[in-house]
């Protein structure tokens, strides 16, 4: 483990081993040039730079459509030992064709390169549409199918459809753990049943923070928890007060050393099963006036986990804050 993975860590207390993951949703985007990117750095160099400010960033082309080999050769080359990314899972897999039969675009997914990320493939996120109501058979399916290591992965990835001939990857260096957090957006996911099925296959439940917009449940439901911050106001633009990071703070601090924050919105009752210490991945998704990033910085510093990242400084003339 490097220095940098040990040192984002250490914030929790030292009876802890929890990794503290917090960055950013994605890295190319327009607005950020010249305030996040130094002026003179060139697009091609924005993920070196993002990847040394931050200890993870959600990969969301993926989202969109299936990416090629070479670019996940070329992210793992450009980003620094101890870096991890997480991964957004295809829409058409959650959103077209909504969970259902989900084993040959899985095989497709994991043929598409995502295992050459080796040491730096952090977990799969799926995202659920809107209008995507609880079905318990349907869940289940999926999360009945979803391989929990590489080696498992990669026997899916095998079995890719012909359209994947001659742009698939298919090796891994060894055997490495898998994770999976599944994203709600419909208030019928309120159901313990939902939160059973989670901890029996060991997916995280996303806790999302939406501006309001979609439910926000809390429920611990694997040993890691994974955090998508879009916004505290305002959906994908808005910043987040001080008030609200120490908050959030507060909550990691809870999760991380094997608690569960006494305020957290639940699903159900029911406990989930005790652990020392859980890790925390956490992405910032309010990207639109270039808040992500320095938020990101901000909730670090609060856990005392920014100690190996180098200075930023936010130059905003609106934010006085200096971010070490």
């Amino acid at each position: 483990m490097s220095e940098r993975v040990k040192e984002a860590g250490a914030g929790v207390g030292a009876k802890s081993r929890a990794q503290l993951r917090i960055g950013i949703s994605g890295w190319r985007y327009e607005p950020w040039r010249k305030v996040f990117y130094p002026a003179d750095l060139a697009q091609a160099r924005e993920l070196d730079f993002a990847s040394r400010m931050l200890p993870t960033i959600e990969i969301n082309g993926s989202f969109y459509s299936l990416q090629r080999p070479k670019s996940y050769q070329e992210w793992y080359d450009a980003t620094p030992e101890g870096f991890v990314f997480a991964h957004k899972g295809n829409r058409f897999i959650t959103h077209m064709r909504r969970l259902r039969d989900p084993a040959p675009s899985l095989s497709n997914v994991f043929a598409s390169g995502v295992l050459a990320l080796r040491d730096k493939l952090g977990p799969f996120l799926w995202q659920l549409p809107p209008n995507f109501q609880f079905d318990a058979g349907v869940i289940e399916a999926f999360l009945a199918a979803l391989p929990h290591d590489t080696a498992a992965a990669l026997e899916m990835a095998r079995q890719h459809e012909p359209r994947m001939e001659g742009r698939a990857f298919l090796e891994i260096d060894r055997k490495r753990k898998l994770r999976h957090a599944l994203e709600i957006r419909h208030e019928s996911f309120a159901d313990a049943a939902f939160v059973k099925l989670l901890r029996k296959y060991k997916v995280a439940l996303v806790v999302a923070d939406t501006a309001g917009k979609w439910p926000g449940y809390e429920d611990v439901t694997a040993d890691f928890m994974y955090l998508r911050l879009h916004g505290e106001k305002e959906l994908y633009a808005g910043g987040y007060t001080d008030e609200a990071l120490n908050g959030w703070a507060r909550k990691i601090r809870a999760w991380s050393t094997g608690g569960q924050p006494g305020d957290a919105r639940l699903i159900t009752a029911a406990a989930p099963p005790k652990r020392a210490s859980r890790d925390i991945y956490c992405y910032f998704d309010n990207d639109i006036k270039v808040h992500a990033p320095f938020d990101a910085r901000r909730l670090l510093a609060r856990l005392d986990a920014d100690a190996a990242l180098p200075a930023l400084i936010d130059p905003r003339p609106d934010v006085d804050r200096g971010l070490r």
